[in-house]
């Protein structure tokens, strides 16, 4: 690795980044669309949707300790994000579809898992609804969840994950070591 320039090392680490980044969201989405979604909406979905919720915060919680130990603590953060908001976005659609599927009025329109995602990104994005909304109560309160769940999201996740990269970045500083003796992040 020593003879290899820093801004190509750093190139070929950022382009490895972000290609683990995009197929981590893409294998996420594609395990969305094979999961068999064909229970009852009862207290056991309820429990895996808080399960789900659960190992979404312990998946950030070693994020970012990965995060403040990396060697590029910036690209990891991306990397983490990238993760954790596809698998974040997922659970939601994923209780939107079983939700419709088993109260069809709950949406001013059937949801298809497509549709379902799409819902769960709109309320996301906070860009407004339109073509589909929750009509029933039990939906009304799961967007509500979602909505007070992205306000979380955005704003204390992304903070700890700032946070992080400030503290591997004054880490990765006060080390002995130069730039380019740094280790590569592990997977």
């Amino acid at each position: 690795m020593s003879g290899i320039p820093i801004t190509r090392q750093r190139r070929r680490i950022l382009v490895g980044r972000l290609l683990r980044s995009a197929a981590s969201a893409a294998v996420l989405t594609w395990m969305y669309y094979l999961m068999p979604l064909d229970r009852a909406l009862n207290a056991t979905t309820a429990v895996l949707l808080t399960l789900g919720l659960i190992a979404f915060g312990s998946l950030i919680a070693w994020q970012v300790a990965a995060v403040t130990h990396a060697a590029y603590p910036g690209l990891r953060a991306i990397e983490a994000l990238a993760t954790a908001v596809p698998l974040f976005l997922l659970l939601f659609a994923s209780t939107y579809f079983l939700v419709a599927r088993d109260r069809p009025s709950s949406f001013s329109e059937p949801l298809n898992r497509t549709d379902a995602l799409y819902f769960t990104v709109t309320v996301f994005a906070t860009v407004g609804f339109g073509d589909i909304t929750p009509v029933s109560e039990l939906g009304r309160v799961l967007t509500t969840v979602q909505m007070i769940a992205d306000l979380i999201l955005v704003g204390l996740i992304a903070k700890v994950l700032f946070g992080a990269v400030r503290i591997g970045l004054r880490r990765r500083e006060t080390a002995s070591h130069s730039p380019s003796e740094l280790p590569e992040d592990g997977p």
